[in-house]
């Protein structure tokens, strides 16, 4: 038993369970009952104690962790069953129809527990329940009670778990990761045959299909993005997303360990490395999470994230807190989780999803791409490996052609890409057909955030702006922020691409309009994508990030006229926000001083654009009726003086001087 957290006498003692059990055969049934139940609240006392104590001592090792609390749940439920038959209601001669197993299933038949997850049970009997059966698993469950576990049940037979397993798929699910604890071995192993034969077998594709719109309606419920209070488990990139790539592959692979899963080549050992580490991580905090609240709780809220890292080990460092840090490898881990989904479910397509209606697939248009592409499964592949790679500047075709076609690029080519970031260098960067495309890419295509975010996810935007790998997967401690930086940033973009568009003119007349005035769209897309560039560092990031963007704006292709530019709004993103926010408009200093600062109409219809995008980029609640009329006030009044001269605003303003003097 190596592979627990400790030894697992530590965790359990049968020995001594033995024991006591041999020393109750004298007593009477009541008393029997209490001397074991005693017994077990000090062994899953002592076996709590001894796993919590090994984990914060490693605190990173969740999977001898999960491996102990299933361990100990094990034999508290065995004990509880042996109690039952034996000392509670002891049937020296049993029928046939008496036969009884108990069975481990769901996330618990995986052997996997954080400390205060549910235990989920089958009792398996062979026909309908018999009076004894009756009484021996209520007892059994009266006492597993009685030490405040939290368990799910049902009593079934064979013939049950087919036909309720093929009309309902969680049922279908939790029976796949049935585990034999205790009871008639045969009982148990004839449950298996039928599944496989009766229930799974031929059914793959409809299996699929289901756990897919389970995924779809979780991901709809719990948020699309990454979120900055995610739920460990049900989340997108959480628990729930690995496990079900490991359902699908044993479902349809009858894979025992997701270790086979590199043998079935769906999975590459570097992708496996990237699912154990992921795998690890989301256990350890889901275990620490548990710990820390003392109770079953998957939620990583505000409150807990900073608890949660100090457990992990995590520090302070210059510019980031230790809950920052650990944030950040978070959401690193939760989109290494979303790749590896993605690859998975695409190799899965060919041979098991629906294939489209014979009519459908005639008469649909297949988007014409240029060569060395290819369109597998509705998707954007390429060609030719060796070749595309021959042209470094490939390596952001990709997503250009990706753009232009509206179709998502193939699994198969976003993993060439991520294990060839290192083409894109410096020669590249200051090739003048790479800025070409980048800016198309922002500029051109009308959805330049799906571009964005597939770069980001594979890692190609950082490679491209070296400055950004900072920022990605970054969270800000704060209640007001719902995303991470790099998020963050490419929800911005999304909110002027919609401004752009015309999706937003009731909402934001101000922005809308001065979009179809026209500004320098270059300009303002640069600047949004930068205006945090600067952040987790000890500096100011406003200050910061002007610095760095001085020097990236260039690599861009921009020349210096709108360099300066960008290096000015990324430096003054927050004036507006903070001059409408907090000081009084309705004073005319506030106004001048705004103008003064901002010193032209161009940069006044920048700024505030950016700021629009800014805010609303920052969460679904944070644009707000207030905070329209206080942006809509402030640009109104601040354009007026910009375009009658200062001079009128301070023959205002030295009026409203004279008056209080006057007072």
């Amino acid at each position: 038993m190596s592979h627990l957290i400790c030894d697992h006498t530590e965790i359990f003692d049968v020995a001594a369970f033995k024991t006591v059990m041999q020393s109750s055969f004298d007593m009477s049934v009541s008393d029997r009952r209490n001397q074991i139940v005693a017994h077990l609240k000090e062994e899953q006392k002592r076996g709590r104690a001894a796993i919590e104590d090994a984990f914060r001592a490693s605190p990173f090792k969740s999977r001898p962790t999960t491996s102990a609390y299933a361990f100990l749940t094990d034999q508290l439920v065995r004990s509880a069953l042996q109690t039952s038959e034996y000392l509670l209601h002891p049937n020296p001669t049993p029928t046939k129809g008496e036969r009884l197993s108990i069975l481990a299933v769901g996330g618990y038949g995986r052997g996997e527990m954080a400390p205060f997850s549910d235990v989920d049970l089958l009792f398996l009997t062979p026909y309908k329940i018999t009076v004894w059966a009756e009484k021996v698993i209520e007892s059994t469950l009266y006492i597993l009670w009685d030490l405040k576990l939290k368990v799910g049940h049902s009593s079934r037979t064979v013939r049950d778990c087919i036909r309720l397993g093929t009309e309902d798929f969680t049922i279908r699910t939790a029976m796949l990761e049935h585990r034999f604890l205790y009871g008639d071995l045969a009982l148990a192993e004839m449950l298996d045959r039928e599944l496989r034969t009766n229930l799974f077998s031929g059914t793959e594709r409809e299996f699929i299909e289901a756990k897919l719109a389970e995924r779809d309606a979780r991901h709809n419920r719990q948020g699309q993005r990454y979120v900055v209070e995610p739920n460990v488990k049900e989340a997108k990139g959480g628990l729930r997303d690995l496990q079900s790539l490991f359902w699908i592959g044993k479902y349809i692979y009858k894979v025992q360990n997701a270790a086979d899963l590199v043998s079935l080549a769906l999975f590459t050992k570097e992708e496996f490395r990237g699912f154990v580490a992921a795998e690890d991580f989301l256990w350890a905090t889901r275990c620490h999470l548990h710990l820390i609240s003392n109770r079953l709780a998957d939620q990583l809220t505000f409150d807990m994230q900073a608890s949660v890292a100090e457990a992990l080990g995590y520090k302070d460092k210059a510019g980031q807190r230790a809950v920052e840090l650990f944030m950040q490898d978070y959401f690193r881990h939760a989109t290494e989780v979303g790749e590896l989904t993605r690859i998975f479910l695409t190799k899965l397509e060919a041979t098991h999803l629906k294939a489209e209606p014979l009519l459908e697939r005639l008469f649909k248009r297949r988007p014409i791409v240029k060569p060395g592409y290819q369109v597998i499964h509705n998707r954007i592949g390429i060609m030719d490996e060796g070749i595309f790679l021959s042209d470094k500047v490939n390596l952001l075709r990709l997503f250009e052609e990706a753009l232009r076609t509206g179709m998502l690029i193939h699994p198969d080519a976003m993993r060439l890409v991520k294990s060839n970031l290192n083409l894109i260098d410096e020669d590249l960067r200051n090739t003048q057909e790479a800025r070409r495309i980048f800016l198309d890419l922002l500029l051109k295509h009308g959805n330049p955030e799906r571009a964005l975010r597939r770069m980001n996810e594979l890692g190609v935007l950082s490679k491209f702006i070296p400055e950004f790998e900072h920022i990605v997967a970054m969270m800000q401690f704060n209640m007001y922020h719902s995303y991470t930086v790099d998020e963050h940033i490419i929800q911005c973009v999304a909110q002027l691409a919609m401004i752009e568009k015309g999706e937003l003119i009731e909402d934001l007349p101000v922005a809308s309009s001065i979009l179809e005035k026209g500004v320098n769209r270059k300009i303002l897309y640069v600047a949004i994508l930068l205006h945090d560039i600067g952040k987790g560092r000890v500096e100011d990031h406003s200050i910061l990030g002007a610095q760095m963007a001085r020097k990236i704006a260039p690599r861009l292709g921009l020349k210096q006229d709108e360099v300066d530019t960008v290096e000015w709004l990324v430096r003054y993103h927050l004036l507006m926000s903070d001059m409408a926010q907090k000081r009084d408009i309705a004073d005319p200093r506030t106004v001048r001083d705004f103008a003064k600062a901002v010193q032209t109409i161009k940069r006044l219809d920048l700024l505030c654009v950016l700021t629009v995008c800014d805010i609303r980029g920052v969460g679904p609640s944070t644009w707000n009726n207030w905070k329209a009329v206080l942006i809509r006030a402030l640009y109104r009044q601040t354009w007026r003086a910009l375009e009658d001269g200062m001079e009128a605003l301070n023959r205002e303003n030295r009026g409203a001087e004279a008056k209080k003097i006057l007072r």
